[in-house]
């Protein structure tokens, strides 16, 4: 894959969409740690990641399953948050989630730095880029921004975005994935049935 889709609206969702269809034909998108190096380029982390290593591709990872785990069973005890409640966690991973994002964001962010020319540099490595994702995960499940939290409305997609659409009334993770597909099949079931009932 060349690219990674970054249409969740927060970095650590953008992070979490890095494994697809979970409750289907699952798709690991982060399956080596150039993976990792690529993502984190593409999401503007770091300007160049550096060397990463399969303990860095493992922490992402986690990272990134945590989380999943918290934004899809938060607020913690309230099982009517709008999400699905199919694959809800139990108390022990969504502790083990909690504290994985806590620790992760008491890592330090990545450094942003202008050159002389006023360039501006992002330097780091796999640590500042926990640290950023999970401060982002922290500052988006105590926010009221998580109320705008959905997921893909696709039955097979299990991607989550945050909709901030006028309306509030977005329904897929991305026109160019989701909503497109969703179109495409309507469509021909229209023309079907219209031939169906001209016959």
């Amino acid at each position: 894959m060349d690219e990674f889709v970054f249409v969740s609206g927060r970095l650590c969702l953008d992070l979490a969409g890095t494994k697809l269809w979970r409750r289907g034909l699952r798709t690991e998108l982060l399956t080596s740690p150039s993976d990792v190096s690529r993502w984190i380029s593409q999401a503007e982390l770091l300007d160049d990641p550096g060397p990463m290593d399969a303990r860095g591709l493992e922490r992402v990872r986690r990272l990134r399953e945590a989380v999943y785990t918290l934004v899809r069973s938060w607020p913690p005890g309230d099982p009517s948050d709008g999400h699905p409640s199919d694959g809800a966690p139990s108390d022990a991973e969504f502790r083990d989630a909690l504290a994985e994002v806590n620790d992760a964001a008491r890592l330090p962010p990545p450094r942003h730095q202008l050159d002389a020319s006023g360039r501006l540099t992002r330097t780091g490595g796999v640590d500042e880029v926990l640290g950023a994702v999970a401060r982002d995960a922290v500052d988006l499940l105590s926010s009221a921004q998580f109320a705008k939290t959905k997921e893909c409305a696709n039955p097979d997609c299990t991607r989550l975005f945050v909709d901030v659409s006028r309306s509030g009334a977005r329904r897929w993770c991305g026109m160019a994935e989701c909503g497109n597909r969703h179109k495409a099949a309507s469509y021909r079931k229209r023309k079907k049935q219209q031939a169906v009932m001209e016959n």
